[in-house]
């Protein structure tokens, strides 16, 4: 009979670490749901336990400024491994900071990453034999928000 409880919390695998540089947002529209904008993903770089990729331009990072103090983040775009493998990377976010620095984040200016909130669920899709493990996988991360780069380290819940 097996000692390992099924239901016990999960524990948390370093996965990788990137470095999205952004370009300037598009304000799309101004509604009752909040400010929607679109901020260009033009590259980047990651790196894992034994592997390094690129982050490949035309990437987007769709937003909804939900108020003074709260966004929600839709990011996709994709990787490409030193060893040519591609990955598909779609990282659903939360980041919530007071108002004061969250208008600060949406001017593009630097704040303390200590004042925001920046949580996150990316999910990656690859046709790569030795990376399909990652298909069938749930992550979770933490981010920062710089003026034109987002630094995020996620982690493989085990």
């Amino acid at each position: 009979m097996s000692t390992t409880d099924p239901l016990a919390p999960p524990s948390f695998d370093h996965f990788a670490d990137l470095e999205v540089e952004v370009g300037k947002p598009q304000v799309l529209s101004q509604s009752a749901r909040g400010m929607r904008r679109l901020v260009p993903i033009t590259g980047g770089q990651a790196r894992g336990n034994g592997w390094t990729a690129r982050v490949l331009p035309g990437g987007t990072d769709f937003q909804l400024i939900v108020s003074e103090t709260l966004s929600e983040l839709d990011a996709r775009y994709g990787l490409e491994t030193d060893a040519g493998d591609l990955i598909y990377v779609q990282n659903h976010a939360v980041r919530a900071a007071p108002a004061d620095v969250m208008a600060k984040l949406l001017r593009g200016e630097p704040v303390d990453p200590a004042q925001v909130y920046f949580r996150c669920n990316p999910r990656f899709e690859t046709s790569s034999p030795t990376l399909n493990w990652i298909c069938e996988r749930m992550f979770v991360g933490v981010g920062v928000r710089r003026p034109a780069q987002v630094v995020m380290r996620f982690f493989a819940l085990m």
